[in-house]
């Protein structure tokens, strides 16, 4: 009754705090509903044979694709992190104020990460299938990744070093130390949460990522030898599996073992992010 007597002058106040917990409630509801739902028909249907080092037509196996989500996650940071966060520390520490550059850039950046992934996939085939002729390769869908996951690295690193303050820098450069040894010793430091921020968002993208990989890294259930060489996520060994419909117990089942590595790498995340966070 307290509560809503502070909202008695204000009633659109109360109108607008409804909304937005109203919206929250539907928001966690979904979400537990698309858990519940997965849960329930995957459990049941996960065996050992599941988990079998090779992929047959007999145990429909996910262990290659699970091995090659991590290689494939693993292989698109490396190429998307520097360049991203370089990029950011250009635009925030070198770059001058207003600079036609820096807007052609954020400008371009704001465009790439508004692109479906389909057209990503289709731009990684013309080029890295047909054009370079690497056929569908684990190298050519690592680096579609990259470019697809360079937009949300680039801003999130951007804000990052924006929100350090700038007495952080002043100090930096009154005790004798130089630009680049205070990037990297004052202002990297105090970004890194912002900055694994991006990389957890861009975790997440690459591990639920189908349409991309489909054009360029094919959907070949077997660890490759090389990166030359075609080979599956988990995301495209559920779709495979579910579009086949023959395998509709073991793509469920995927789905399950996908949630499971999500939820593990957001909350190693989530940890490694604070335990920064305390120490810079």
């Amino acid at each position: 009754m307290l509560k809503l007597k502070k909202y008695k002058n204000k009633p659109f106040s109360l109108f607008l705090r409804i909304i937005v917990c109203l919206s929250a409630l539907i928001t966690i509801g979904i979400l537990c509903t698309l858990i519940l739902y997965i849960v329930i028909k995957g459990v049941p249907n996960i065996t050992p044979e599941l988990f079998a080092w090779e992929y047959t037509s007999e145990n429909a196996s996910m262990m290659p694709a699970i091995i090659n989500t991590v290689l494939m996650t693993g292989l698109a940071l490396i190429l998307a992190v520097p360049v991203g966060v370089f990029s950011a520390i250009y635009m925030v520490e070198y770059a001058k104020k207003g600079s036609r550059l820096v807007a052609l850039v954020s400008l371009t950046t704001e465009t790439l990460s508004g692109i479906p992934s389909i057209i990503y996939g289709l731009f990684g085939y013309l080029v890295f299938v047909v054009a370079l002729g690497w056929r569908l390769s684990f190298l050519g869908g690592a680096i579609t990744l990259a470019i697809m996951v360079l937009p949300t690295i680039m801003r999130t690193t951007e804000e990052a070093l924006k929100a350090v303050p700038d007495s952080f820098r002043e100090g930096s450069y009154g005790l004798g130390a130089g630009r680049l040894k205070t990037i990297f010793k004052i202002v990297l430091p105090s970004a890194v949460p912002g900055i694994l921020s991006g990389v957890i968002l861009a975790i997440g993208r690459i591990v639920g990522e189908t349409a991309a990989l489909l054009y360029t890294a094919g959907t070949q259930a077997k660890i490759p030898e090389s990166v030359f060489e075609s080979g599956c996520t988990l995301a495209v060994h559920m779709y495979k599996l579910m579009s086949e419909g023959l395998y509709t117990n073991q793509a469920y089942a995927t789905a399950v073992v996908l949630l499971v590595m999500v939820i593990i790498i957001n909350m190693i995340s989530g940890k490694l992010a604070k335990k920064l966070q305390k120490n810079y």
